[in-house]
């Protein structure tokens, strides 16, 4: 995978408009709405997952910003006025982030879809992100042979609970059989691999990934079309009204107008071709 230096690139971004009233608290950090806290006092504190994952952070080490949303995640942070040196990151599970509740974390970045039903409990930045769900199997499964959404509905089809992957093979795909749940991406895998399911549903770059390197004889059927009426914008999660909500926002929309997050996608993703669009 090419590497850009993407680091010159987060630099064109203005910097985050330092916002201070006198008649209110001082906040704990360089950008903040009026009378917002910090997890951490001085730092910005983003959460990712455990472990978490190539290509979206490099040798579970997020602190390198090797990876795509480890690289997001200082852009923000550098958008906001904070140094690397002032990035602290935890550790959440995919659902934990997601629940209702205070959090460890001032944003947290694990391919969070931004739906309704999730906003109830948590805020979202707007996406920094947008990909489209596809489909993978192995070489040796009978559903390799298969060229069209419908050809896939008497086989067993797997993906990770609770994710637009899930809803894809529910609401798109419906396998007579129904979804095959999955608690990790990396259980999918090993079910594919050991013949428990036919093939499973991941969003497009973990397919590239899984059928180019971690699958042997990894076929990528293709992708699901745009019009499936399945959304998967990213965004970056935050606490439920949580007063960074809106400078985050800023910051990602800034990195998005000022190409950033597209140099990035590109070092870290690459591009979409070879996944034709199934019907």
């Amino acid at each position: 995978m090419s590497r850009l230096t993407h680091r010159a690139l987060a630099a064109i971004g203005a910097a985050a408009v330092v916002v201070s009233l006198a008649a209110c608290t001082p906040t704990e950090g360089p950008t903040a709405a009026t009378g917002a806290t910090w997890v951490t006092e001085g730092k910005i504190t983003i959460g990712t997952g455990e472990p978490a994952y190539y290509p979206y952070v490099i040798d579970d080490a997020p602190e390198t910003g090797e990876g795509f949303e480890a690289a997001v995640g200082y852009a923000v942070a550098e958008q906001l006025g904070f140094a690397k040196d002032d990035v602290v990151w935890v550790r959440t599970t995919f659902d934990e982030a997601i629940a209702p509740g205070p959090k460890t974390f001032d944003f947290n970045l694990q391919q969070y879809t931004i739906t309704e039903e999730r906003a109830e409990n948590v805020d979202f930045s707007s996406a920094y992100y947008s990909t489209p769900q596809a489909i993978i199997t192995v070489e040796s499964s009978p559903a390799a042979s298969a060229t069209s959404i419908a050809d896939l509905s008497g086989y067993l089809i797997g993906a990770q609970t609770g994710t637009t992957s899930f809803t894809t093979v529910e609401q798109v795909i419906k396998p007579t059989a129904g979804a095959q749940a999955f608690n990790s991406n990396d259980d999918a895998k090993l079910a594919l691999e050991n013949g428990t399911v036919d093939a499973i549903v991941v969003d497009l770059p973990t397919a590239f990934y899984l059928t180019g390197v971690e699958l042997t004889g990894g076929v990528l059927l293709g992708q699901l079309p745009a019009d499936a009426g399945i959304s998967d914008d990213w965004g970056l999660v935050l606490p439920k009204d949580s007063q960074l909500t809106a400078d985050v926002t800023a910051a990602v929309d800034a990195l998005r107008e000022d190409g950033t997050l597209d140099a990035i996608a590109a070092e870290w993703l690459g591009a979409d071709a070879g996944a034709p669009v199934l019907n």
